[in-house]
């Protein structure tokens, strides 16, 4: 019998794009799905329990929120989520066949990075991210990540870090271990609309080399702006 999953997205005044993303997950068959959430102010929580979510509260801050919403649910594997994230069509059965290999769980998944967009500087900054992904095994948390619940809570699980939660974690879990799941993560393209397709990536790179270096996660947040 393929082993269920649990469901966690954190929140941040998401009311855009979150009732698409509790759709995407509503018909996977998930044990539950935890919204979490750092103190929205616009309708992220209505639209979260109209969804029928479990509704959690916990400082802002992504590591922190992912780490409260993992307490929620007890299935033996766990999926995260960004709120701005809808898998394609087809990714349920691609985690529950990852989920079904023994092999795996000491392993964890993650998507294929795809924007909402059409625009040709989307596709560049994609092909950046599966090289980040493939050369240095860092995936970001727009792109999910499957885990098995015991690996999860014996790397210690997502820290409260005010940046760069994603990183640390998969740090942690390893290149060998990620794997990249035959299924897309659709992400908003929002942000690199507002902030630029080539000055939003080489921000995040900037920001990223500052935290390999070992400079402090609430520098680099500050300076990242978030």
């Amino acid at each position: 019998m393929t082993p269920t999953f649990d469901v966690v997205i954190p929140t941040l005044n998401a009311a855009s794009s979150l009732a698409r993303t509790l759709a995407a997950v509503a018909t996977s068959g998930a044990s539950s799905v935890t919204v979490c959430d750092g103190g929205s102010r616009d309708d992220s929580l209505a639209i979260a329990r109209r969804s029928g979510a479990v509704v959690l509260t916990a400082p802002a801050g992504r590591g922190g929120q992912l780490a409260v919403g993992v307490t929620a649910g007890s299935a033996p594997w766990l999926l995260f989520l960004h709120a701005d994230t809808v898998p394609s069509p087809g990714w349920v059965e691609t985690v529950r066949n990852f989920m079904a290999s023994p092999v795996n769980a000491g392993k964890a998944g993650y998507f294929r990075l795809r924007f909402d967009t059409r625009d040709p500087r989307a596709r560049r900054v994609e092909r950046l991210a599966a090289w980040r992904c493939r050369t240095l095994g860092l995936p970001y948390g727009d792109q999910g990540l499957l885990i098995a619940r015991a690996f999860y809570e014996s790397l210690g699980g997502y820290r409260a870090l005010p940046l760069m939660e994603d990183v640390d974690i998969a740090r942690r879990i390893g290149r060998r271990n990620l794997v990249a799941l035959d299924a897309d993560a659709v992400t908003s393209a929002r942000r690199y609309e507002r902030d630029g397709w080539l000055q939003r990536p080489l921000r995040n790179l900037f920001c990223l080399a500052l935290f390999l270096a070992g400079v402090s996660p609430g520098i680099v947040a500050r300076l990242y702006g978030r």
